[in-house]
C-alpha cells in the first residue's frame, strides 16, 4: 500500500494547524480585548467557513488564488509561484476551514478567566508581553490545546476546498480524504476501506487524547482546591 496519502496528509494537517494556531491566538487575543466598530461582523467573517459548504470555499479560494484570481495572478507575474494544483493550495485550505475552530476555542479561552489577575500584573509594572506569556496564555492554554487539537483533526479531514484548488495529483496532492474518493469512484474499495480506518483512527486517536486530558487537569484541579 503506497503509504504518500498518510504522509501528505499529517504534513498538510500538521503545517495547517502551525499557522492556524499562531494566527487564531494572535488574532483572538487582540479583537477579544478591543472595541470598535464593525467587531462583530468581522468575527462573523472570521467564522463563515465554518458553516459554508466546502465547495463555496473552494470557489472562493480558486476565485483569490486562481491563475487569474486576485492573488494568484500578482504571485504568478511577480514570484512565478502558483497556487493551484499545488500543496501549498492543500494548506491554504486546510487553514481556511480549519481557523473558525481556533479562533472560537482561543476567543473563548482569553474570555474565560478573570482579568483582574492580567490588570494587576501591568499596574506592578510588567509589560503585556510578559503579561501575556506569562499570565494569559497558561490560563487559557486548555482552551487552546482544545482547539489545537480540533483544528488539526479538521485539516486532517478536509476535502471539498482541497479538491478545488489543489485537485487530485497522486503523490503530489492526494491527501488521505481524496485518495478515500477516487478509490471508491475506481472501484478500488479495499483502499478506500484502508484510509477510512486509517482516518478514523487518527481522528479517535487525538480527541481520546484531548479528553483523557482534560479529564486528568480537572482532577488535578479538584484536588488542588
Amino acid at each position: 500500500m503506497n503509504m504518500t496519502p498518510l504522509i501528505l496528509s499529517l504534513k498538510t494537517a500538521g503545517t495547517a494547524t502551525l499557522i492556524v494556531f499562531v494566527t487564531g491566538v494572535f488574532l483572538a487575543r487582540i479583537i477579544t480585548r478591543s472595541r470598535f466598530p464593525g467587531k462583530r461582523l468581522l468575527e462573523s467573517i472570521l467564522m463563515l467557513p465554518l458553516v459554508l459548504p466546502p465547495t463555496v470555499v473552494g470557489f472562493g479560494l480558486l476565485y483569490l488564488f486562481g491563475n487569474n484570481g486576485i492573488i494568484g495572478k500578482w504571485l504568478s507575474e511577480w514570484f512565478g509561484v502558483q497556487i493551484v494544483f499545488t500543496w501549498t493550495g492543500a494548506v491554504i485550505a486546510a487553514i481556511v476551514v480549519a481557523f473558525p475552530l481556533m479562533y472560537q476555542s482561543a476567543a473563548a479561552s482569553f474570555q474565560r478567566y478573570n482579568r483582574n489577575i492580567e490588570n494587576a500584573a501591568l499596574t506592578m509594572g510588567a509589560s503585556k508581553w510578559r503579561v501575556f506569556w506569562t499570565i494569559s496564555f497558561p490560563l487559557a492554554w486548555p482552551g487552546l490545546l482544545a482547539g489545537l487539537v480540533l483544528t488539526f483533526a479538521r485539516a486532517l479531514g478536509e476535502f471539498g476546498a482541497t479538491l478545488m484548488i489543489a485537485g487530485y495529483i497522486p503523490n503530489r496532492t492526494e491527501t488521505i480524504p481524496l485518495a478515500i474518493y477516487f478509490a471508491a469512484e475506481s472501484g478500488n474499495n479495499e483502499a478506500a476501506l484502508f484510509w477510512v480506518i486509517s482516518i478514523l483512527i487518527i481522528g479517535l486517536s487525538a480527541i481520546l487524547w484531548l479528553n483523557w486530558w482534560s479529564e486528568r487537569n480537572i482532577l488535578r484541579f479538584t484536588s488542588d482546591k
